[in-house]
């Protein structure tokens, strides 16, 4: 039992498992036996459960709560439903038909009414028109015209109500009357306004030519701007007679005449005429305009035919200026009259218009296609100034130089612009705008190129003087500045649809290039100063000193003069950018001139290139505190004492000395062993080049005959697996070194190292020796040093041939590149010359 019991609780358990009840009922081998009977037993349980499904099934399906029944009952009950609902619609569609028939009456008694209304309405306005209209015809009669404007408006308003019922003869005919009376009404006012202004009665007729107005602006726009029109050409007849129809009168010498003319015309308009008009017709205004348009046809025609003259003489320039002053004075003066005029009321149907017409320009207009010769005129003294400003002094005489000063002409120059814009705006915003923008960037150019170019081109043996390129590098700063602002002021005032056209970049551009090359001429002063360090340092003989000692005398003598002069020089340059620009390109100059020397110092033992490198040690460090001599705000001592470089120059001047390094230890090692020395070439100078290896050999002093087995050496170690994927085609070092003839087949390639001074480059490219005013030719470049990073030294310039150009523009599309590769290196003047990012972390740092 005990087992049965087990079995059924498993059997209905909801999560059984039939392996797991087989192995309880069969849990060990001598179980096995007992399978027939728990088959048997469970089939009993099988019949069982099926016997009592069964009799479940059919007491549900045939039990006396069947869902059968239930489902039978259901529907009865939906049918009885569906019947009631027939039923209340069934009434309500009868309720519906009794309630119509009901209000049936009702409604046809209010349409009745409504009609009788109407009809009492229409009979009441018929009446009071047929009446106004009797009335409105017996005082047109007698001009009793202020009773007649209100009582016209009247008939007006009433006569629109029957515009609908036009197709009855009686409304047709009235309509006709109202018709004719409003086209009496208007002949009879014009001819009163006739009558009074014929016979001089306007005076004694003021009253009556006032009331008559008031018919006018009842009759409508159109009779009121006949009557405005008819007494505009009345008071106008006069002048268009003197003027037009005489050759002296009308013209442009005795422009004023008319504007006379029409002053004293408006005065006696106020005087007389201003109070007939209502104040909202602007009877005043119209006048005005009406006498410019007149105007303005009148001097298209005079000026066409002074063109066309025969004789060939053209429009005097100052007459034409003079008249469109007095011109556009004339519009400014009617423009200040009429547009305070007081306007309508806020309830007048004419109040809701603003003012549309404008009398700028209403004039002038005529004379916009004649300021080419204006504009030509400008272009005729602007040339003029410029020889001029080329040969007077660069300051006047009883001006003392300083540091912030700018050339006198360019301020005058600046004025000059700045009034011709200014009068050129007032004249036209137009193409005449922008030919005068084209001709004053036009001389930008010719300033930059013939008078502050010429500067730095004097042809004196220490060529422009410190205070004059001073002067240059100010006043390149200050036209730099000035231009764009020019630019933006031509932007604001030409038309829209020609502002793209309107570009000062290049000028801009062109100035920058003039600031940089005053920077080079500047680092040029500080070299020609040191000649004589150089010249002490060619004269050691290298190639006999047997130890290194302290740092060689040439040295001392290099650093005393290059400080005392960038000190003359950095004490009277006023901007930091420019300081920092001198300062990187002088050091970038001294590295050049370094080498150069040291190839001109050949042949050079071991000792002597390591007392080179010395000496170059403490060249570096001396050149470290060059920007400490500019802080005009500290007496020099103590601001020596303070300074404290700024790391990104430091890491400028390490940077372009550090370039040296491999040449100089290069040439220290010894050429026996010869694996020695092409190892060391191989790993301080790292190219392939069998020419730039020659040349180690020879400033090392080695014969042609000795340098033969060193060269095969070379070769096979450069193409060896260990060195050949390392090595460069060409040492940017020692590539452009010697590349001239002399010096045992061998020479210095002094125009590749940049040293050519902008003086003779200018020079140079002004006569047309080179037929291209490149970067090389004013300082290789000038901001080569600006850049952050080791870099190459003394890349050689293009030497391709170039067709001749024209001089000055040659000099001047160089100039243009060269400022914008100035300012691509600075980001603009104002931005640090040695910085790519922007940032001014240090540039003040020892300030």
């Amino acid at each position: 039992m005990n087992k049965a019991a087990n079995e059924q609780q498993s059997l209905d358990a909801a999560d059984y498992d039939p392996i797991q009840h087989l192995n309880l009922l069969f849990s060990h081998p001598s179980t096995v036996s007992s399978i027939s009977r728990v088959s048997s037993t469970l089939q009993s349980r099988h019949n069982d459960l099926s016997a009592e499904i069964s009799s479940l099934q059919t007491a549900q399906a045939y039990g006396p709560d069947s869902s059968l029944e239930r489902m039978q009952s259901a529907q009865a009950e939906l049918a009885g439903l569906f019947k009631k609902i027939e039923t209340v619609r069934s009434r309500a569609i009868q309720t519906e038909q009794n309630i119509t028939s009901m209000t049936a009456d009702i409604k046809r008694l209010d349409g009745t009414k409504r009609n009788l209304t109407l009809s009492m309405t229409a009979l009441k306005r018929l009446q009071m028109l047929t009446t106004a209209y009797e009335q409105l015809r017996g005082l047109a009669k007698t001009r009793q015209y202020r009773e007649c404007a209100g009582l016209l408006q009247a008939v007006l308003q009433l006569m629109r109500h029957f515009n609908s019922y036009r197709s009855i003869d009686q409304i047709a005919t009235l309509s006709r009357g109202v018709g004719e009376l409003q086209r009496e009404m208007l002949e009879q006012v014009c001819e009163d306004f006739e009558i009074a202004f014929a016979k001089g009665e306007v005076g004694a007729r003021k009253a009556n030519l006032v009331e008559a107005c008031g018919v006018m602006d009842a009759l409508g726009d159109n009779a009121r701007a006949r009557l405005v029109t008819w007494y505009v050409n009345t008071e106008l007849r006069e002048y268009r007679q003197v003027f037009r129809g005489n050759d002296e009168a009308g013209s442009l010498d005795n422009i004023g005449r008319r504007y006379a003319w029409f002053k004293r015309m408006m005065k006696g308009y106020e005087e007389e005429h201003a109070a007939i008009f209502p104040p909202h017709w602007r009877v005043g205004e119209t006048l005005a305009m009406s006498f410019c348009d007149g105007t303005r046809e009148d001097y298209k025609g005079i000026l066409e035919k002074s063109m066309r003259r025969v004789d060939g003489a053209k429009i005097d320039v100052n007459l034409l200026l003079s008249c469109l002053q007095e011109t556009m004075d004339f519009e400014q003066t009617l423009e200040r009259r009429f547009s305070n005029e007081p306007r309508a009321s806020i309830d007048t149907l004419s109040s809701a218009d603003e003012r549309t017409q404008s009398f700028n320009g209403s004039i002038s207009v005529a004379f916009e296609p004649y300021l080419s010769l204006w504009v030509e005129s400008q272009d005729r003294t602007l040339a003029a100034m410029i020889p001029k400003y080329k040969a007077q002094p660069l300051l006047p005489h009883d001006e003392e130089f300083s540091p912030q000063a700018v050339i006198s002409s360019a301020i005058e120059l600046f004025h000059f612009y700045k009034v011709t814009l200014s009068q050129c705006a007032k004249l036209s915003t137009s193409e005449r705008l922008l030919d005068l923008a084209k001709t004053l960037a036009k001389y930008l150019d010719e300033y930059a190129q013939q008078v502050l170019l010429a500067i730095l081109q004097k042809p004196s043996q220490t060529g422009a003087s410190l205070e004059d390129i001073v002067l240059v590098l100010n006043t390149a700063d200050f036209w730099h500045a000035n231009t764009e602002q020019l630019e933006e002021n031509i932007k604001k005032r030409i038309d829209n649809e020609l502002v793209g056209k309107v570009d000062l970049s290049s000028q801009a551009d062109a100035f920058l290039g003039v600031a940089s090359a005053a920077v080079v001429a500047l680092v040029n002063k500080v070299e020609a100063d040191c000649e004589g360090a150089w010249r002490e340092m060619k004269n050691t003989n290298w190639s006999k000193m047997e130890s290194v000692g302290d740092q060689s005398s040439y040295v001392g003598e290099l650093v005393s003069h290059v400080n005392a002069k960038a000190q003359e020089v950095l004490a009277v340059v006023v901007k930091q950018q420019y300081a920092r620009a001198f300062a990187d390109k002088l050091v970038e100059h001294l590295a050049n001139t370094y080498i150069l020397t040291i190839v001109q110092c050949r042949p050079i033992s071991e000792v002597g290139a390591e007392q080179m490198l010395l000496d170059k040690y403490v060249l570096t460090k001396a050149l470290e505190t060059l920007l400490s001599h500019h802080n005009p705000s500290a007496p020099t001592s103590q601001a020596h004492a303070q300074h404290v470089p700024p790391s990104s120059f430091v890491k400028r001047v390490n940077a372009t000395m550090t370039r040296i390094d491999p040449l100089l230890k290069t040439l220290q090692v010894r050429p026996s062993p010869p694996e020695g020395l092409v190892q060391a070439y191989l790993i301080h100078v790292g190219d392939r080049s069998d020419t730039n290896f020659r040349k180690i050999l020879e400033l090392k002093g080695i014969r042609k005959q000795d340098q033969g087995h060193l060269i095969e050496l070379f070769a096979i170690h450069r193409d060896g697996p260990a060195a050949g994927a390392k090595l460069v085609a060409q040492s940017p070092l020692l590539t452009p070194l010697m590349n001239a003839p002399g010096l045992g087949g061998v020479g210095v390639g002094v125009n590749n190292l940049g040293l050519m001074g902008p003086g003779a480059a200018l020079s140079t490219a002004a006569q047309g020796a080179a037929a291209r005013f490149d970067a090389a030719s004013l300082g290789e470049k000038l901001l080569n040093a600006a850049r952050d990073g080791v870099e190459r030294m003394g890349t050689p310039g293009s030497h391709e041939a170039h067709p001749p150009l024209n001089n000055a523009a040659s000099i001047n599309e160089n100039l243009k590149n060269f400022g914008k590769f100035f300012r691509r290196d600075i980001g603009g003047l104002g931005a640090r010359f040695a910085k790519r990012d922007g940032s001014t972390d240090d540039a003040q740092g020892g300030r």
